[in-house]
């Protein structure tokens, strides 16, 4: 049986992995209420964003945490294709679940169903990423454990879901946002204290790459992309200011429109003047 470390980095990977969940998290739900304030295209684009930011965010979480993750006697390879997989499944699976909890009639058939898609999508993506690994001896997995991991991913992301889709304000935006992150960090390490590694011991090259080769670059390009994205999101109006700035440029608009189209010698009062001053009532009777 070989020793399964999960902190060999220290505290940074899981305290990093954690902000990388809430970032991603963050921006994947307000996005998705970006998207319920809009119609379309519009709409559609917007939990797009959701379901990327969403997927990437825990991808990039699951790969920080796991480079603090080593195995006395053995050295840790990944599978590249499979890795890439475990990125594209946790996108697609997320997806259905956002574009769900998006078009859905019911808000709680759709946070429901919104919860349990986006919660498979973080065990998927787990449970794929954790086939990638390539090591000198077998991996298995506590069935018990296992179980709770989906279970806490299913129910932490329905709750983010709820607290993001019911409830507005941006205290819960933040609270849904640690909500989520918290699932994902939760089932990660859940997960990973079912792993139990067999040793067969071997000086035969391990195929796929390393930490440091593969995860770590695609790792900054996906956090880099969610920080940004995140700072877009932020600036951009929402839903009722776009519609506020839209009245107000129809007002302006008008207004233009009717000095146009007044007639050739009228325009607008000048400035300063105003309505005549109203009579004060019949004159005084002359005396005879």
């Amino acid at each position: 049986m070989g020793h399964v470390d999960h902190f060999s980095a220290g505290w940074v990977t899981p305290v990093l992995s954690y902000v990388m969940a809430c970032v991603g998290s963050a921006l994947g739900l307000r996005c998705t209420v970006r998207a319920l304030e809009a119609d379309g295209a519009s709409k559609r684009n917007w939990l797009l964003l959701a379901s990327f930011a969403i997927g990437s965010g825990i991808w990039t979480m699951h790969f920080v945490a796991m480079m603090g993750f080593g195995v006395e006697g053995t050295p840790v390879r990944y599978d590249v294709p499979l890795t890439v997989l475990s990125l594209v499944m946790a996108i697609a699976v997320v997806s259905a679940g956002v574009f769900t909890a998006g078009y859905g009639r019911s808000r709680i058939v759709s946070v429901a169903l919104g919860g349990l898609g986006t919660g498979l999508g973080v065990a998927a993506m787990h449970y794929t990423g954790m086939a990638a690994l390539n090591l000198h001896g077998t991996v298995d997995f506590d069935p018990l454990l296992v179980t709770a991991s989906v279970v806490i991913a299913v129910v932490a992301a329905t709750a983010a879901l709820t607290l993001t889709l019911i409830v507005r304000g941006p205290v819960l935006a933040v609270v849904a946002a640690l909500v989520m992150g918290l699932a994902v960090s939760s089932m990660h390490y859940t997960a990973m204290y079912a792993v139990d590694v067999s040793l067969a011991p071997g000086s035969a090259e391990l195929p796929g790459a390393t930490a440091t080769e593969f995860l770590f670059p695609l790792a900054v390009v996906l956090g880099s992309f969610l920080f940004l994205t995140s700072a877009y999101v932020a600036l951009s109006p929402t839903g009722r200011r776009a519609e506020s700035v839209a009245a107000e440029l129809l007002r302006e608009v008008g207004l233009s429109t009717a000095t146009m189209t007044a007639p050739a010698g009228t325009g607008p009062a000048p400035a300063g003047t105003g309505p005549a001053p109203a009579t004060t009532g019949p004159a005084p009777a002359t005396t005879a």
